[in-house]
């Protein structure tokens, strides 16, 4: 899975058949420091395992200085316009950067750059934009922007293998699936490097989350991606939590737990959505990674259609059955719902 070359960025390895890394960016401004550091601190808690900070200008140095002393996730500091912001940032010791080949054209900057990163052993992310494609780049490709997209990351991949620069990572986003994943499909053809996937202003709740998920599985399930954000319009958070999710749907990562419910149907005995809420509510916190839990309405739906669940519940006539991979271990009421759940799961994480 993945690509044959790998990086390591504060100790975390990506590509070279490590897990897929799930990241996300800051939405608090660097300016910010405190806030910046209470975000970190929910990213690291939620799995967050790379974070991205728009360095905008070198009067907000001490912030990311102060950020990378506190933060127990590694940094990346996101680039634009000009060489010398990554400079700076490097000088801060920040120990990877992403600098984007539509607005960064400077040859001469980009030598200065490859120069310090190499100093510091920091790691090069060339993340091109289908929003910050310039004129000439799509001229180039003939108005194909997918193609436009992988050309603008090759060119300046171009600049830094010729450099003798190898700590890199590539990425091609777009906020259109089919043209993220031609460009990604063309680069992943030729390339050993680390990829960074995502669908870029992908936008918010559901809708960002299935055109993420769409666009994610696409790659991921041809064996593209290294490391992956979920760019949502929200909370921080979310993205992680989305992420998560669905490498938990291709079986490449397992952390938390695995909600299996049914949608509910005329068979229901039980209102599905509010026994959902109600096993939700009583699931430890943090919850074992890997744990398969099932909520069903019915016994239809219950022991036999869930038989894969570590634990499972069941609506019945009388109040629900409580199941161990299929077999029914205790029923009860549903007064007792929260208590019996509680308890069995206690035992059978103890087993």
């Amino acid at each position: 899975m993945g690509s044959s070359k790998f990086v390591t960025i504060n100790g975390t390895r990506f590509g070279g058949n490590a897990p897929v890394r799930v990241e996300s960016m800051l939405k608090t401004p660097l300016s910010d420091a405190e806030g910046c550091a209470g975000e970190l601190d929910e990213l690291s808690k939620s799995g967050c395992e790379l974070v991205r900070i728009a360095f905008p200008d070198e009067s907000c140095k001490a912030d990311l200085k102060y950020l990378i002393g506190v933060s127990k996730v590694p940094i990346m500091a996101d680039i634009h316009f000009n060489h010398k912001f990554a400079i700076a940032a490097l000088d801060c010791g920040v120990s990877s950067i992403r600098i984007n080949p539509g607005n960064m054209t400077s040859v001469e900057g980009l030598a200065s750059v490859l120069a310090v990163a190499r100093a510091n052993g920091a790691v090069i992310r060339i993340g091109a934009n289908g929003g910050s494609l310039n004129n000439k780049q799509i001229a180039a490709a003939n108005g194909d922007r997918a193609s436009a997209l992988a050309a603008a990351v090759e060119e300046q991949l171009g600049l830094l293998v010729d450099a003798e620069f190898e700590d890199i990572v590539i990425s091609a986003k777009s906020s259109s699936v089919n043209e993220t994943a031609r460009a990604n499909f063309m680069l992943s053809a030729k390339y050993p490097y680390p990829m960074h996937i995502g669908i870029t202003e992908a936008g918010s709740g559901i809708d960002g989350a299935v055109k993420s998920a769409v666009g994610l599985g696409l790659l991921l399930g041809q064996g593209i991606g290294d490391t992956m954000r979920v760019s949502l319009t929200g909370d921080s958070k979310t993205e992680v939590e989305v992420a998560y999710s669905i490498l938990r749907s291709l079986d490449m990562r397992k952390r938390g737990v695995n909600l299996i419910s049914c949608p509910g149907c005329g068979r229901r005995r039980v209102d599905v959505a509010e026994l959902v809420a109600r096993v939700k509510a009583v699931i430890p916190d943090p919850a074992p990674d890997g744990l398969d839990i099932a909520v069903m309405g019915c016994e239809v739906n219950g022991p036999r259609e869930a038989a894969s669940a570590d634990i499972g519940i069941a609506g019945t006539e009388s109040g629900f059955v409580l199941f161990e991979r299929g077999v029914p271990v205790l029923s009860g009421s549903p007064g007792e719902l929260e208590e019996s759940f509680t308890r069995r799961l206690r035992e059978f994480l103890i087993k």
